[in-house]
């Protein structure tokens, strides 16, 4: 004898259960692309800085091998003194040149957050240009040894070097 067992209905449609299981996962999915869209933008900017560094660095050796002849009046340049001369509207000298130097490097480090110019000599005849700034990062620093408040701040350095009776 054949035991008849009345016909179960198929389920249609999502239980509520299942919904909100799937409005979960599509959360956390969005989360995780805000996220990324987050890291994204802040890596954005972080490049942004450090290409200006890198321009601003250039910069300044530029302005350096146009005035070789001052080479060693570049040591100790650092963007927090203050710095007046105009060489664009009257004739200077190179000592001079190089204070306005100065003062248009600086012009062009205070675009970066918290950004600080500094030359030091690490030899004789050579000259280390840094640029460094607050790039949000922990205390740990790339920056030279010889480079003053650099806790905390990413930096850009290039070394050039004078070669005497050089162009």
């Amino acid at each position: 004898m054949l035991n008849h067992l009345p016909k179960m209905n198929r389920q249609q449609g999502l239980t509520m259960i299942e919904s909100m299981i799937s409005l979960l996962v599509i959360s956390v999915g969005l989360l995780g692309i805000a996220g990324m869209q987050v890291m994204a933008l802040k890596q954005t900017t972080s490049a942004q800085f450090n290409s200006q560094a890198v321009w601003f660095n250039y910069e300044m050796t530029d302005r350096i091998n146009a005035n070789r002849s001052a080479f060693d009046d570049y040591i100790d340049i650092d963007t927090n003194d203050d710095f007046n001369m105009d060489c664009v509207a009257n004739n200077c000298t190179p000592a001079q040149m190089v204070e306005a130097d100065a003062q248009q490097w600086k012009q062009m480090v205070d675009n970066l957050p918290e950004g600080r110019g500094f030359i030091s000599s690490p030899a004789a005849n050579r000259l280390t240009i840094s640029v460094y700034w607050n790039d949000d990062s922990d205390d740990e620093t790339n920056c030279p040894d010889d480079v003053p408040d650099r806790v905390g701040k990413t930096c850009y350095s290039v070394t050039m070097t004078n070669i005497p009776g050089g162009p």
